[in-house]
């Protein structure tokens, strides 16, 4: 199975980087975003609760940061559910 919705959820974090002006934020973004390019590039797949932790963590972001942002993270954290479904377990 491809991870492309964990590549996508990363470039989505980074676009979500980039856009913003809180360098908290932002640096939270691109630790995110590396995180899902690396889950998305390893041999293992992730679990449900690393993913878990993603979403919560994308959530707590978007509520944070301006609306162009939020809705860069909104769209990564759709892929990354995308992603989760077809994760066996829970």
């Amino acid at each position: 199975m491809t991870r492309e919705n964990l590549a996508t959820a990363s470039e989505r974090l980074e676009a979500a980087a980039q856009a913003t002006g809180d360098d908290d934020a932002a640096e939270r973004l691109r630790d995110l975003a590396g995180q899902l390019e690396s889950l998305a590039e390893r041999d293992r797949r992730p679990d449900h609760g690393r993913l878990a932790r993603i979403e919560n963590a994308l959530g707590d972001l978007a509520e944070t940061v301006d609306a162009d942002t939020s809705a860069e993270i909104d769209a990564a954290h759709d892929a990354v559910v995308a992603f989760r479904e077809t994760v066996d377990g829970v």
